[in-house]
């Protein structure tokens, strides 16, 4: 996190940024491929579920940072939901950006790189309240993307990114965890959003 915080800190100063613009990118899409040590009644945990949230960017000519916010409602729940009422993996992260140089992609597809770190949030409701989970733990993301604009103002993303717990605590009584009884998560993330760029 430290780590993450002054990387960030730093590109704010670097002269690429100088002639920055924003970017703001609600998006939707879904997490998959994920794996957990919480107690997964339903066993949905790492199955296609639906993810929405937004993304706010800082673009320089090659490095940038962005703010992400994502939630997936329902993560933890599969078929008539008859063991978990509700459920959800929320993440907010904050990531440093690489990308070619803007001149090299205005008219085509621009690829960039993203890295950093945040916030995971797991929750779960079942029916009994029997293994009720409300956990909030330490988080890094990594991946990449696309962006294609159709105007000066207006364009699209398709964006990848893989999130996981880091140094999770000890579980509570609601992980299982055979060496460490520790408390983790992770997916992945596809997503694609409307992109506004001033």
């Amino acid at each position: 996190m430290r780590v993450t915080v002054l990387a960030l800190t730093f590109l704010l100063f670097l002269p690429t940024l100088t002639f920055a613009e924003w970017q703001l990118r609600p998006f939707f899409g879904i997490t998959f491929g994920g794996g957990t040590t919480f107690v997964d009644l339903a066993g949905a945990a790492g199955g296609p579920n639906l993810v929405y949230g937004v993304n706010g960017a800082l673009l320089g000519d090659i490095f940038g940072i962005d703010v992400d916010f994502g939630r997936a409602p329902g993560y933890f729940q599969s078929g008539d939901q008859s063991l978990v009422r509700q459920s959800s993996a929320t993440t907010l992260t904050g990531n440093v950006i690489i990308a070619p140089p803007r001149r090299a992609t205005e008219y085509t597809l621009g690829p960039y790189f993203v890295v950093g770190g945040g916030l995971m949030h797991a929750s779960i409701n079942d029916v009994l309240s029997l293994l009720p989970v409300s956990r909030t733990l330490p988080a890094m993301d990594v991946g990449g993307g696309v962006n294609a604009f159709v105007s000066d103002r207006f364009g699209l993303s398709w964006d990848a990114r893989y999130f996981r717990s880091v140094g999770g605590g000890k579980s509570q009584g609601v992980s299982l965890d055979p060496e460490e009884a520790s408390e983790r998560l992770s997916f992945w993330r596809a997503t694609m959003a409307f992109v506004i760029r001033r």
